[in-house]
């Protein structure tokens, strides 16, 4: 799947340089037209959920797809950024466990 798409590639190496923890990745395409793929992972720290999110933001803008929007980034409990046919979630641990959006979205695609 990630072979087929250079710049998700690219962006699930711009998590892994910054070392973010657990990346999922769901084709969300066939179900919403608001993106085309949800990129999930975690930081270890509200500290490094804004750096996993900014960190991705510089580095996907430098690829040539800048972020469309961005919340989050304050608290450091949940960051997302939109990228257009990528949303990435950036979750505290405690966080991501609660909300499950994995559970959510893979129960859509199957």
């Amino acid at each position: 799947m990630h072979d087929t798409n250079p710049l998700l590639s690219t962006l699930l190496k711009i998590l892994d340089d910054i070392q973010a923890i657990d990346v999922t990745v769901i084709d969300v395409s066939k179900h919403t037209s608001i993106t085309d793929y949800m990129i999930i992972c975690s930081g270890r720290s509200s500290r490094h959920v804004k750096a996993v999110a900014a960190y991705a933001m510089e580095h996907m803008k430098e690829a040539g797809v800048p972020a469309i929007n961005h919340n989050g980034l304050e608290g450091g409990d949940w960051a997302l950024v939109d990228f257009g046919d990528f949303i990435v979630h950036v979750m505290q641990p405690e966080t991501r466990a609660l909300y499950n959006l994995e559970s959510l979205w893979q129960e859509r695609v199957e």
